[in-house]
This record gives structure tokens, C-alpha cells and sequence, in this order.
């Protein structure tokens, strides 16, 4: 019989990624206690590890990009609309109101 889908908070993700780095424990000894597949504590080490960079100062720079990326598309989003509401206006003058039919 198969075992249900399980979903793993961070924390425990990040436990097991860091007991695994240690390596005080064998894999099978971390298998038993944490009741995870081994190849599962291996791919969270492997994050941890290519993601420790971050966590120093990276990050805080792909925030700050990302923060100017959406402030560009916000401003981008009201000429957008600005550009529609005046094509608007200027076909309401030439063929009046729109959804009336000639």
C-alpha cells in the first residue's frame, strides 16, 4: 500500500538539509529518524547548499531588482491605460458612444 502525499513545512526541510551537511548522522541513521526518503534529504542539501549564497546579501539585491521590475511595470501599466482612455475619447468623437450601432 502507498503512503499518502506528504507536504514538509521549511523548518523541517531545513532541519534535515542542515543534519545532513553536519554529517554526524549516516544517511540510513537519517532516514530512520527523520522518516524521509534518502534521495528526498539529498536534493535539500543540495538547495540548502546552492542557496546559502543568498542568504549573505545576493537576495537582498534580487529584491531590489525585483522592487524596481514592478515599479517600471506599474508606470508602464498607466501610460498604458492613459494611451487606451485617449484613443477612447478621440473614436467617441468620430463615431459617437461606443456599443451604439449605425
Amino acid at each position: 500500500m502507498r503512503r499518502k502525499r506528504r507536504t514538509h513545512k521549511p523548518e523541517f526541510k531545513a532541519k534535515v538539509a542542515m543534519t545532513a551537511v553536519q554529517g554526524e548522522l549516516t544517511m540510513a541513521e537519517m532516514v530512520k529518524k527523520f522518516d524521509v526518503h534518502a534521495n528526498q534529504i539529498t536534493e535539500w542539501k543540495k538547495q540548502l547548499l546552492s542557496g546559502a549564497s543568498d542568504v549573505f546579501g545576493d537576495g537582498v539585491s534580487k529584491t531590489e531588482a525585483a522592487e524596481e521590475t514592478i515599479q517600471e511595470l506599474h508606470a508602464k501599466i498607466g501610460q498604458l491605460t492613459m494611451e487606451n482612455d485617449f484613443l477612447e475619447r478621440g473614436l467617441e468623437r468620430i463615431h459617437g458612444p461606443r456599443g451604439k450601432k449605425w
